[in-house]
């Protein structure tokens, strides 16, 4: 199915290219975004779902010294976050808390917390543990992995432990699973790599080329979702890593973020270079499982999983977000600051 956007906008100063759910304040859907101009002062806009549910409220805007390249925000304080950013010369990752507001649009300056200053290659992406309170924190650079304790009272963060992917791996990204804190997935050009915290050690692989992205199911263990360049969306039963449960086609460019509903059983959206969000319904069943190692089913023979695709974008999508408050809305963020934020709910019960 096609269709173009019918969601609430909000537009950025300047280029953006990653948003966050803020998943710790349970009062209100809210997001968090931050600017990616090279010559401007950055800004971070915190921004809510009015309670009519018809237009987006800017409830903060704070300046930002640098380029943000990834953002993300503490699943267990509303007003701290971390970011990626680059100074044009080399990378850095911070984490910061947003002051108390008092009816201020325009606050005084975001603290920072602390600095993730132990990388020397170029920093990806910072993770946070998605399911509650936790003191620890992962960032990830081409080439290592860092284990941090962070202790926001003292605004200090340590590194706990270190380990490299190896010479032949250049890392870009991961995910934390949400259902063992001590298990974690790492992206590179060829490969997903799963790691054991407690060791600092690699638990297995799967080898698949040009992958962008990844994201755990939060319903259901040891399903992992990928996004790969050209070659769509893969769900894979990680208890058996040889070949995907699912294959879906994915877009008709690059296939840049995928993200799995926190709340619904197999709804999955995806974005893409193609300036084009789509929504999916892939479920997985025991019969999927059983029959992980080989795909008996022909993808052109099975019931169409897509749902809708938001076609309405004038840029490339790089960031998505669902509500962990209300599952059923998400926000997508395209390369030009464009925020629009959508309700599935129409969809829900057509399958």
């Amino acid at each position: 199915m096609q269709g173009g956007s019918s969601g609430i906008g909000y537009g950025l100063k300047y280029q953006a290219r990653c948003i966050s759910d803020v998943k710790a304040d349970t009062d209100h859907t809210s997001f968090i975004t931050g600017t990616l101009s090279l010559r401007e002062e950055n800004e971070v806009h915190l921004i809510r779902l009015s309670s009519g549910g018809t237009e987006l409220i800017c409830e903060g805007l704070f300046s930002h010294p640098n380029e943000i390249w990834d953002l993300a925000s503490c699943p267990f304080d509303q007003r701290i976050f971390s970011t990626v950013f680059s100074t044009g010369e080399s990378y850095g990752a911070a984490i910061w808390q947003i002051p108390e507001l008092y009816g201020q649009l325009n606050s005084p300056q975001l603290e920072r917390i602390a600095s993730l200053d132990a990388h020397v290659a170029k920093i990806n992406c910072v993770l946070w543990w998605p399911s509650g309170r936790h003191d620890k924190l992962l960032s990830i650079d081409d080439e290592n992995l860092f284990l941090w304790t962070l202790d926001c009272s003292k605004k200090a963060a340590q590194v706990q432990s270190k380990e490299s992917s190896g010479m032949l791996h250049y890392l870009s990204g991961g995910a934390w699973d949400p259902h063992d804190m001590n298990a974690v997935a790492t992206t590179c050009e060829s490969s997903v790599q799963f790691w054991d915290l407690r060791t600092m050690k690699k638990t297995n692989a799967i080898e698949r080329a040009h992958i962008r992205n990844a994201n755990y199911d939060m319903k259901k263990s040891h399903i992992l979702v990928t996004a790969e360049d050209e070659s769509g969306i893969h769900i894979w039963d990680l208890r058996k890593p040889k070949s995907p449960v699912k294959e879906l086609p994915g877009h008709t460019h690059w296939t840049w973020a995928v993200t799995c509903n926190p709340e619904y059983d197999g709804l999955i959206l995806s974005a893409g270079t193609d300036s084009t969000v789509n929504l999916w319904q892939a479920p997985i069943s025991a019969e999927d499982k059983a029959t992980s190692e080989s795909i008996t089913e022909p993808l052109n023979q099975q019931a169409d999983p897509l749902l809708n695709s938001y076609s309405d974008y004038e840029d490339s999508v790089y960031g998505l977000a669902w509500s962990s408050r209300e599952p059923w809305i998400f926000a997508s963020l395209s390369y030009d600051g464009r925020v629009v934020v959508e309700s599935v709910k129409p969809f829900l019960s057509r399958k």
